[in-house]
């Protein structure tokens, strides 16, 4: 997939994500901020945790997106029972009296780790080393996975009996929490009209790994200009109560602030905002378009924030 510029490339992932958006929308109902979240941070090489309730269709839009793109498409069922090793896989002794090595189900392009936080620690883990090195350890070899590779989890915020919160090293290795609301009432009659016939909706294939992968590189090479670097990174610095950039309400509403990842996200999810607007350079508001599904979980609100029943996404707001 070859362009004469970066001008050119940028106008092919515009058209691109617009052909992807389309296609969803022929399976997915609504849910459009969600969708456009997801497709960015497959373009930036991101995760995304989806956060919702039960039957707000986060698998099937991650099945959806799966085939829309022509990548190979894993689903993991995460219970307390769950070892590593279901996971990466295991070494197994061969006919020849060779141990070898027989791959787990992350060895895909995309992973839905479906109901993360209903598996211990030591299994979750296992997917940290996947998500940040692209790679898995099994007896000491490390194996590298097949490129482009995304780990797309949910959560659901109901029940908290059986599950174990995700640690914050694991969660600030996801590029995105986006939250699913319930949707409106003209949505949920088309959801109903379309699911309850013998009515089956398909998606074309848009673009494969290779061109995803070009699409990714792309991004990166995206100017940008020294203010909107800047007001990212200080965006960052604001959330974090004992930084020269805390505002006195940070001091009073945050207990932690958001590390350097952050920063790196803001800039990628900007650039890549950016490009899917028409635009050739982020500007600020790119910044602040992507800011909450990124700063949200990276950010610890102190007592007085939940007394006062102020959410993240409140306090992000407070500190544009």
């Amino acid at each position: 997939m070859q362009h004469t510029s970066d001008v050119e490339a940028a106008d092919a992932l515009k058209h691109a994500y617009e052909q992807i958006r389309s296609e969803i929308s022929n399976v997915i109902v609504g849910q459009d901020e969600v969708v456009k979240f997801v497709l960015i941070s497959i373009f930036s090489n991101g995760h995304c945790l989806l956060v919702g309730v039960p039957g707000l269709a986060k698998t099937l839009l991650v099945q959806t997106v799966s085939e829309v793109l022509h990548l190979n498409f894993n689903r993991i069922q995460f219970t307390p029972d769950l070892m590593p090793s279901d996971i990466i896989g295991s070494e197994i002794l061969g006919e020849d009296r060779n141990f070898k090595f027989i791959p787990g189900p992350v060895f895909s392009n995309i992973i839905l780790a479906d109901e993360i936080n209903r598996t211990p620690p030591k299994t979750q883990a296992a997917l940290l080393e996947a998500m940040q090195e692209k790679a898995v350890t099994a007896a000491g070899v490390t194996h590298k996975l097949s490129q482009p590779f995304f780990v797309l989890a949910t959560q659901n915020p109901i029940e908290q009996e059986g599950t174990y919160p995700l640690p914050e090293a694991q969660l600030d290795r996801f590029m995105f929490k986006i939250s699913l609301n319930y949707p409106s009432f003209k949505e949920e009659l088309q959801i109903v009209k379309n699911t309850t016939s013998t009515l089956q909706s398909s998606v074309k294939k848009i673009l494969n790994a290779e061109q995803i992968i070009y699409f990714q590189q792309l991004v990166r090479n995206i100017p940008v200009t020294d203010n909107v670097l800047e007001y990212a990174v200080k965006l960052v610095a604001k959330t974090r109560p004992d930084g020269e950039f805390a505002a006195p309400q940070v001091k009073r509403l945050l207990n932690w602030g958001a590390g350097p990842r952050a920063s790196q996200f803001l800039i990628l999810g900007a650039k890549c905002h950016a490009v899917i607007n028409g635009k050739y350079s982020p500007d600020i508001e790119d910044v602040k378009a992507v800011a909450k599904p990124i700063l949200s979980h990276r950010i610890v609100r102190s007592y007085h924030a939940e007394a006062e029943g102020l959410s993240t996404d409140d306090i992000i707001e407070q500190l544009f």
